[in-house]
């Protein structure tokens, strides 16, 4: 399969990554829509909420998983429901669980290497459209855990996806959280952990016995944090073993539905080297950019615009699905 991504010229007034990260997560512009939400329970008896674009029969379906303390709402999610509806297909945006507004009812949250969690979601929306293209994108966080679906099912998945798009996902953990506790990343790390304490406070209130809320409390950073509640509320031993285990680095070189993975070099979140080190099978497709921030990619005058991520992905959909 050929493909090759629109050109992206960056704001000249964005000029590095740390801009573009910013400038795309707090301060660009978005579209308004509304969107049909529907309640959809897991099968371990939690609920999840589900933001869904309508769009006619036959239409091809686009599926969002979001990136770390985000949702439906993320600055990518808009842009891309816009650019489906104009185009006419079918979208579904994924909150994970605790996520877009609505607690959850089990005793657990949402982590970067929950491939079953993709996998269950996947099922559902393959049995409820069986005829049509199915299409997944994931973003950061996300795009991790969509990727380690997409290996550890190897041909299975191809009977639920046509084609996949992953979008500076961590796919190497450890890497990534050495990247956060050096230079300017730390602030990023700080960030991140404080939108994190802050849904931990959340489920201290829901679900008392969940987790030792003292030394989650304290965590004065993201491994003390995933080592006192991410790692054991989802039942990995430790930080250590869960970023191990959750990377979906191992399982790239076993993918077969066609992937893009899109990447840009002065992402200050996800280092490239990690990703340029990683085992490609032959169904991915690299595209790595030299600009773009962490899942930046603004363009144009100020303010900016945020269309150049959903049209390129919308472009290698296409390619797959009409070549």
């Amino acid at each position: 399969m050929t493909y090759a991504a629109p050109d992206f010229h960056p704001a000249r007034w964005l000029p590095g990554g740390h801009q573009q990260t910013i400038w795309a997560a707090f301060l660009a512009p978005r579209p308004k829509l509304s969107l049909r939400r529907e309640i959809w329970s897991t099968p371990d008896g939690d609920r999840i909420a589900v933001d869904c674009l309508d769009a006619p029969p036959g239409a091809p379906v686009v599926i969002l998983f979001h990136g770390l303390e985000s949702s439906s709402s993320g600055h990518y999610a808009a842009p891309l429901a816009a650019l489906l509806r104009e185009r006419g297909w079918r979208g579904y945006l994924i909150n994970f669980r605790g996520c877009g507004g609505m607690d959850n009812l089990l005793p657990r949250a949402y982590h970067a290497g929950d491939s079953a969690e993709i996998a269950w979601i996947l099922a559902r929306i393959a049995t409820a459209y069986p005829t049509v293209p199915r299409l997944a994108v994931g973003i950061s966080l996300g795009g991790n855990a969509l990727l380690k679906y997409l290996g550890e099912a190897g041909g299975d998945a191809q009977a639920i996806l046509q084609g996949a798009a992953a979008v500076c996902a961590p796919a190497n953990l450890v890497a990534t959280a050495a990247a956060l506790e050096h230079g300017l990343g730390i602030l990023y790390s700080r960030y991140f952990l404080m939108q994190l304490k802050r849904s931990a406070r959340r489920y201290q209130r829901l679900h008392p016995g969940m987790a030792d809320w003292k030394k989650v409390r304290a965590a004065a950073d993201l491994h003390s944090f995933d080592e006192w509640f991410t790692a054991p509320v989802h039942g990995f031993s430790g930080a250590d073993l869960y970023w191990q285990q959750a990377s979906a680095a191992p399982w790239l070189q076993d993918i077969l539905v066609p992937t893009l993975l899109l990447n840009s070099e002065d992402d200050p979140i996800v280092p490239i080297s990690a990703i340029r080190a990683s085992s490609l099978s032959p169904a991915i497709t690299p595209c790595f950019l030299a600009h773009g921030g962490h899942v930046g990619f603004v363009d144009g005058p100020f303010p900016g615009r945020l269309q150049w991520l959903p049209h390129a992905l919308l472009a290698y959909f296409e390619s797959i699905i009409q070549p």
